[in-house]
């Protein structure tokens, strides 16, 4: 688990591994989604709201299952 530390002006240093789990650099910006569950996600602030949409769940709109994904993931990085 990764901890940062709240600073008297609002800063906090992301951990080195959280920057790279999230393939952040320096300079980088950072928008804070607030997800329906209540928690934040952190995404780079180059995102549309349009890419953001497939976050949020859609009455009548059809689950993806997990294999599903796997199988998208790996065909879009050309793993077939």
């Amino acid at each position: 688990m990764a901890i940062a530390t709240l600073r008297s002006k609002g800063r906090i240093t992301l951990p080195k591994e959280v920057r790279t789990a999230l393939g952040f650099n320096a300079g980088d910006r950072v928008d804070f989604v607030l997800m329906e569950d209540g928690n934040y996600a952190l995404l780079p602030a180059m995102h549309s709201v349009r890419t953001l949409e497939g976050f949020f769940y859609k009455s009548g709109r059809k689950s993806t299952s997990l294999e599903e994904m796997d199988d998208a993931v790996a065909k879009r990085a050309g793993g077939e």
